[in-house]
């Protein structure tokens, strides 16, 4: 899944809850392709030498990682949600795919460590109050807090928040 996300060859993933006994889904939720960081791939163990695929190591896929922006609806609580909606949250999130692999995957993590603020306006140092936790998955950048602004302008720029002045940022979107 690693390699598949350096390649830009990662799949869209569709998520489906279901009652089985009811021959019925619950909801079914879409996550594009670019919109899962490499912060978002937990390896597992190898399998153990007994195995019949032995030594195959495979991931957990962690949600959390993901910024919730970047979790399209298409069925909710057994309700299908309208097609133009549907295709206004894909579009909304989008312009993400522009983004070279690498960039990406700290447009997403800065993304979702601002959305955990819980919050629609935060100021900088809010979105600093984040450098110790978007350092440990980044622990190749010793400038995170750079990198921090620099993100938050190319979030700016593909219209997931928008600048409010001295320092202070609205997101965008639901």
């Amino acid at each position: 899944m690693m390699a598949a996300i350096a390649s830009d060859g990662a799949p869209h993933l569709a998520l489906i809850h279901y009652a089985a006994d009811l021959w019925r889904v619950l909801n079914l939720l879409l996550i594009p392709s670019f919109a899962i960081p490499e912060s978002a791939i937990e390896k597992r163990k190898p399998l153990s030498t007994s195995a019949r695929r032995a030594g195959w190591v495979g991931c957990n896929i962690v949600l959390t990682n993901i910024p919730d922006i970047a979790r399209v609806p298409i069925i909710v609580n057994c309700v299908p949600q309208a097609p133009p909606d549907v295709r206004r949250r894909f579009r909304h999130v989008r312009p993400l795919a522009d983004l070279s692999v690498k960039e990406r995957g700290w447009t997403l993590d800065v993304l979702t460590a601002v959305r955990a603020l819980g919050r629609k306006e935060f100021n900088l140092d809010d979105a600093y109050a984040k450098e110790r936790e978007l350092a440990r998955l980044h622990t190749d950048n010793r400038h995170v807090r750079d990198k921090i602004r620099q993100q938050l302008q190319v979030l700016r720029d593909k219209g997931l928040l928008e600048f409010l002045g001295s320092g202070s940022y609205r997101l965008l979107g639901k």
